[in-house]
């Protein structure tokens, strides 16, 4: 589907991502302390925890939707949040995100979804606009869909137009907030495999919000376990690592369904 000479995760390379003594809040009720970790180039993270663990509001902090209470985040070095709004928006160009409702508007079709950002953010016109688009439905597998609605086509279908417009400006760094939410096994496992080949095929550096555990062992390269009861991180490692040696309770009882031993 995406061709050619995989791009593996970098793990000596300058991070991509850095989050650094982060705290985040709601007013005086904090969502999370002290968080600390690196999200290397070509690499695809996971932040993982329960319900309530704040999972969210981290993906609305990395992507300047929410300022932290404490602390900061650094793209390639650059703070984002002592960065001025032009700057900070500059930097979130290089950003593409799939929220969890995929976030299509309904009354376009999937080509005029992709299309909206590069009406807006390009100089393209009209005829190499509607190429492109067809070109980003093309790459999620989408080729003769572009002028259905979202309401004609499948949920897995839906996901993937909301990958295609997420990759309308060929973003350095994909966001994707659960993004199995309502799919069935089969279907989130070839989303799976999509994810896997973005990051093989066009060496793009993936950050997923998610608590699917066969999606977390299936495509995660490092990953980060979010604790909603110590208000912080409990883990960080290799999401296969983490199974075979879980660090503590709190983390064996989420990553394999099992209650906690009293």
């Amino acid at each position: 589907m995406i061709s050619p000479s995989p791009v593996p995760p970098m793990p000596d390379a300058p991070p991509r991502i850095e989050v650094v003594d982060l705290d985040m809040a709601y007013g005086g009720f904090v969502v999370q302390r002290n968080l600390h970790f690196t999200v290397r180039p070509a690499e695809i993270f996971v932040v993982m925890g329960g319900s309530g663990s704040g999972k969210s509001t981290l993906l609305r902090l990395l992507i300047g939707l929410k300022a932290p209470a404490r602390g900061d985040v650094f793209y390639d070095g650059q703070s984002l949040w002592a960065a001025d709004p032009a700057e900070r928006e500059a930097m979130m160009r290089r950003v593409g995100v799939v929220y969890q409702s995929n976030a299509l508007w309904s009354s376009l079709t999937l080509s005029e979804n992709v299309a909206l950002l590069l009406e807006e953010f390009t100089d393209l016109g009209e005829p190499e606009i509607r190429d492109a688009a067809a070109l980003k439905l093309a790459l999620v597998g989408l080729a003769g869909f572009e002028d259905f609605y979202p309401s004609e086509v499948s949920g897995g279908m839906e996901k993937r137009a909301a990958l295609a417009r997420a990759l309308a400006l060929d973003p350095e760094i994909l966001f994707l907030d659960e993004p199995s939410t309502g799919l069935d096994p089969i279907n989130a496992r070839l989303l799976d495999d999509l994810i896997l080949d973005l990051r093989d095929g066009l060496g793009t550096t993936v950050v997923v919000v998610t608590h699917d555990l066969a999606s977390i062992q299936a495509i995660g390269d490092n990953a980060v376990f979010l604790d909603s009861e110590t208000k912080t991180m409990m883990a960080q490692g290799h999401p296969k690592a983490l199974l075979a040696h879980p660090p503590n309770p709190r983390v064996k009882a989420f990553l394999t369904r099992e209650p906690i031993a009293r």
